[in-house]
């Protein structure tokens, strides 16, 4: 009987040994959402000193200044009146912001599901004007809210052991935080600044026009510090990802095409034309005889093609194709004047001469930066990178020179 029950037990913990063995352990690092209420929130919504640049997302220029998204954080604002030594001089905590724009003196940010305005008449001394609660429903992650007056402040990383095929509800991993990264009645001296082809927020005159993934906001912004949501339409397909105003019209960029909308009336955007590409990743700009569209793969995009492509829209209702010139992996763009700028990831920054659109040449290769997107204006292109914030003088276009930079901690 001894003998029995000494097999038994020597099979069971074979067993669970068995079982021990199949199960794979795994170290990663998950991040757990803090929250505070939006009170705590909004009375934090003002200028502290600056912070280290860490995940910087996208840019808008106004006025001398970069306004330049922390991925889910804020806003740095960085002087840049003089391009050889760019000072960042303030940071304005706004959680879950993702998408800017400065209209006058207001900076425009998502809140998450919010959209807020903040008076930057002086950086250093910015103030909360008006909140519009629940705008942006697509913002709202259900599975880390548990009540809706509570907003995410940060992140926390937390090292974790877990078994296979185990699932997480309390956190998220690092790459699905990231992703959750006219005539105008307007006063006197209103200005819009200028954003970057990645950006989903575009002013013209006095409206702004916002895109998620197949929808588009549209919202009165003049009187700049009270923005009033006007309404929603559908963006003209899925998968939208960028928005560039240009005159009165709307270039969408998608994984898909480029829509063209005509806002001629302000409050009623109608689509007018559409451009359709292979899947993949895409800004777009125009200079209003042209569009010019960025095509490279990517992970979410699922496409293989790196290109530019150069649409004529002479005929908005039916854009065509004239020239596609084949590229590294680009990325943003800008155009000033003839000079075409375009961002190419981990190959740097690229400039063309396409005066000719038939014939662009390439002028330039700027290397060593992770370039993300660029604003050019006048001679300096501030370009976003992986690494810094570059401002580089192209007042010679063959011979572009980094004047100066603003370092990301690594």
């Amino acid at each position: 009987m001894k003998r029995i029950l000494s097999v038994v037990g020597f099979s069971i913990l074979l067993f669970l040994q068995g079982c021990v063995k199949d199960q794979v352990l795994t170290k990663t690092t998950i991040y757990r959402p803090v929250y505070k209420t939006k009170d705590e929130v909004k009375a934090n919504i003002k200028s502290s000193n600056p912070i280290e640049l860490t995940a910087p997302g996208k840019l808008f220029y106004k006025d001398g200044y970069v306004f330049l998204n922390e991925l889910n954080k804020g806003v740095h604002i960085i002087d840049v009146r003089n391009p050889a030594s760019p000072a960042n001089i303030a940071f304005v905590h706004v959680p879950g912001a993702v998408d800017l724009a400065v209209r006058g003196n207001i900076l425009y940010a998502d809140m998450y599901t919010d959209l807020v305005a903040i008076d930057i008449t002086d950086p250093r001394k910015v103030q909360l004007k008006t909140v519009l609660p629940g705008v942006f429903p697509e913002r709202y992650y259900s599975s880390f809210m548990p009540a809706k007056d509570l907003v995410i402040t940060e992140w926390i990383a937390v090292d974790t052991v877990l078994k296979s095929n185990e699932t997480i509800s309390w956190g998220m991993m690092k790459a699905d935080v990231q992703v959750m990264s006219a005539s105008s009645s307007s006063p006197p001296g209103v200005s819009n600044g200028t954003g970057g082809s990645m950006a989903r927020f575009a002013l013209s005159d006095d409206r702004m026009y916002t895109v998620d993934h197949s929808k588009m906001k549209v919202f009165n912004t003049a009187i700049p510090e009270k923005p009033v949501y006007i309404k929603e339409l559908s963006a003209g397909g899925w998968d939208i990802e960028t928005i560039f105003p240009f005159g009165k019209n709307l270039f969408l960029g998608s994984m898909t095409g480029m829509h063209i909308f005509d806002i001629t009336s302000k409050d009623n955007p109608s689509k007018t034309g559409s451009f359709t590409h292979a899947r993949v990743c895409d800004p777009v700009i125009s200079d209003g005889k042209n569009a010019f569209v960025t095509l490279r793969n990517g992970t979410k995009c699922a496409g293989f093609i790196n290109q530019l492509d150069v649409v004529d829209i002479s005929d908005l209702s039916k854009p065509k194709l004239l020239k596609s010139y084949p590229l590294t992996n680009p990325h943003g763009l800008s155009k000033e004047g003839d000079i075409l700028i375009i961002c190419e990831g981990a190959d740097g920054v690229k400039f063309f001469n396409a005066a000719d659109v038939s014939n662009i040449r390439q002028l330039a290769h700027v290397k060593g930066m992770n370039a993300f997107d660029v604003i050019a204006l006048g001679k300096i292109a501030m370009v976003s990178a992986a690494d810094a914030m570059y401002l580089i003088d192209f007042s010679v276009p063959s011979n572009p020179v980094v004047k100066g930079s603003v370092s990301i901690k690594k």
